[in-house]
């Protein structure tokens, strides 16, 4: 009985597909774990992070696997609506980067919609998106998850550099250099910062990787130069939206850090930060 159940997979075409994913999943899981127990060994504090968001991230892929059939018959409209979802999901994960700054959860919206959102309806009216949900979906989903990261580095960035240098923006207030001056040099830092990984990816592109989309196409039989331009194409929106993402949050966020006096506010330590408040000032 039990030997059936577990050949059962195997007498299933589709199902024996499946059962070669977990395999494959749980090869991939070992590794990653190995990662867990040398972060543990170091100290570095991120075995916990890290574990609950391979969970997560196994459980909401599954979820979505098993939607996408039904996401792809959906009519038009509703792409628009599973997109402002995705939208505020990312807001929900990337504000937790920029903890303690003040209005982070606002930011982080604003910064994400104006970025990811610009480039989706955009390229989606000149064309370079097809008007279906089949590529919006997809495709506006990696312009989403991309302006999440970007917004999570920047605002991870512009905390860590106001904190360590705190003395120095309340000594130019002191002088009555008005915020948006002392801020500036802080602000751009943190856009330079989180723009890095995009732009190597941009530099390597070709090279040193072929992404995804390219090789899909290629696989299903799309012209090679064709998949080529597309993918190239959609590094460019990545690219797009991660810059307004970036800038927008940074500007926003200075402009949150300062009182109405024009006295630079506290920031909280994140979770897991030992150094108090205090101690970063």
């Amino acid at each position: 009985m039990i030997g059936d159940v577990l050949l059962e997979p195997l007498r299933n075409g589709v199902d024996a597909v499946v059962l070669k994913g977990l395999l494959q999943v749980g090869a991939a899981v070992t590794i990653a774990l190995v990662v867990v127990g040398v972060s543990r060994l170091r100290g570095l504090a991120l075995e916990r992070e890290f574990s609950i968001a391979l969970v997560r991230g196994f459980v909401q892929v599954i979820v979505m696997g098993s939607l996408i059939g039904v996401l792809l018959t959906v009519q038009y409209f509703w792409s628009w609506l599973i997109l402002l979802g995705m939208i505020g999901g990312a807001t929900w994960i990337s504000k937790s980067r920029g903890e303690g700054l003040p209005g982070v959860t606002r930011v982080s919206l604003l910064s994400i919609s104006f970025g990811a959102g610009t480039v989706v309806v955009l390229m989606t009216l000149t064309g370079a998106i097809e008007s279906t949900v089949r590529d919006i979906v997809p495709v506006g989903s990696m312009v989403i998850a991309n302006a999440m990261k970007i917004n999570s580095l920047s605002l991870d960035r512009v905390r860590g550099e106001v904190r360590a240098n705190r003395e120095q923006i309340e000594a130019g207030l002191a002088l009555g250099a008005p915020p948006s001056a002392v801020i500036t040099q802080h602000v751009q830092t943190g856009v330079r910062a989180a723009l890095i990984p995009t732009i190597d990816s941009l530099k390597s592109l070709g090279w040193v990787w072929i992404p995804g989309i390219m090789t899909g196409m290629i696989l299903s039989g799309e012209n090679p130069l064709y998949a080529a331009l597309y993918q190239f194409a959609i590094m460019s929106m990545i690219f797009a939206a991660g810059g307004l993402t970036s800038m927008s949050s940074s500007i926003l966020v200075g402009e949150h850090l300062f009182t109405d006096a024009d006295q630079l506010k506290r920031i909280r330590p994140a979770e897991g930060d030992t150094t108090s408040v205090d101690e970063a000032g």
